[in-house]
């Protein structure tokens, strides 16, 4: 285990080194070419954009000119603003629920991450949740679908689903393959999110069946990590945020559902093969098989790496949330089956879950 003298910035570095390792082909690939990450100031487009933003730099590369469309909606980010200061990255302020710009690039590759992922804030904002998923999604599929017509076509696209998209399995479909068709609500607190990204996938698939597009799907499966910020209200910035305000840590829950959780420079390897090795219009889980844990056995861990770097004292306590809505339609156990990434694009995630949440909240801890 990491010890908390170890510092944001070699925790970032680490972590871009283990992607560049872990999928060094596809960087390969990537290299020398014009790539588009919409919604690069967010959680995943932390290590993804940073990354991106440094192939060539002492690694025989060439780089890659790198644009980067965000809304900014939850404020600018500090790293964002540093990288757009390099020669080769432009940083443009964009909705991607508006028409794309009119001088937008001849880009070679485009990777869709622009969404609400939040449960907290996608359910205060769904229209424009839905908006991001399924119009912010057509146009760059316009955009693609034009390329090709004037014989420019675009070498590969990613779009970011979810494994919401499955809804709450039943037990016989755990570990959940891609072949699981869903039992999703149309009309919960979480529709807006779940069903926005599957009709997105529809989307995607038809596209690239009709046109011949190079179009692909990922499947995130509880990804963590640095980058994701610790007012999100998801479940581990929350416990980062109670530990480093020294309090204790509330669960709004019994505990008692499942997950596997993935960190993030396992998955972002993952997203870059399935980018550039995934078969056009099918999709990929991207996660861990093992292991899958409560989250009060998740959030017993924290606290006791809390205690072990940080001193925290604080004591885990068990409540009812006021919103009735709180737990509707979240999934009882989430556990992703990944043997079609594993076996179509040599994906094999490597982070225990030990090692992933030291490094995160040391990340936090300069953060917050």
């Amino acid at each position: 285990m990491l010890d908390s003298s170890c510092t944001a910035a070699q925790i970032l570095s680490g972590d871009m080194g283990a992607i560049s390792q872990n999928a060094s082909s596809e960087l390969d690939i990537l290299s020398g070419n014009e790539v588009l990450v919409t919604g690069g100031g967010g959680f995943l487009g932390y290590l993804l954009v940073n990354l991106l933003a440094q192939v060539g730099d002492n690694d025989g590369r060439d780089p890659i000119k790198l644009t980067v469309y965000e809304n900014f909606s939850r404020g600018r980010k500090a790293w964002l603003d540093k990288l757009a200061m390099r020669k080769n990255v432009k940083v443009v302020e964009h909705d991607i629920t508006k028409p794309l710009p009119q001088d937008i690039a001849d880009f070679s590759y485009i990777i869709h991450a622009a969404s609400i992922a939040s449960p907290t804030y996608y359910r205060i904002n769904p229209i424009e949740t839905i908006d991001a998923n399924v119009n912010g999604l057509r146009y760059l599929l316009d955009y693609a679908k034009n390329r090709a017509d004037k014989s420019k076509p675009i070498s590969g696209m990613l779009f970011f689903s979810t494994s919401e998209i499955y809804g709450d399995p039943s037990p016989d479909a755990i570990p959940t393959a891609e072949t699981y068709r869903g039992f999703v609500s149309c009309t919960g607190p979480r529709a807006c999110y779940d069903e926005s990204k599957r009709l997105g996938e529809t989307l995607c698939v038809n596209f690239a069946q009709k046109y011949g597009l190079p179009i692909t799907i990922a499947r995130p499966f509880n990804n963590y990590g640095p980058g994701l910020d610790i007012n999100d209200r998801r479940l581990l910035p929350d416990l980062a945020r109670d530990i480093f305000s020294k309090r204790d840590i509330v669960l709004l829950s019994d505990g008692k559902a499942t997950r596997t959780f993935c960190y993030v420079s396992d998955a972002i390897a993952g997203y870059i093969k399935v980018l550039i090795k995934g078969r056009p219009g099918e999709s990929y889980n991207i996660g861990t098989e093992t292991p899958e844990i409560s989250v009060g056995e998740f959030t017993s861990k924290v606290a006791n790496l809390g205690r072990d770097l940080f001193g925290y004292d604080g004591k885990v306590i068990y409540k009812t949330s006021e919103d009735k809505a709180y737990l509707t339609d979240n999934p009882n156990r989430r556990c992703p089956n990944i043997n079609k990434a594993k076996n179509e694009l040599g994906y094999a995630p490597k982070v225990t879950l030990e090692d992933g949440l030291s490094r995160s909240l040391i990340w936090y801890k300069e953060n917050q």
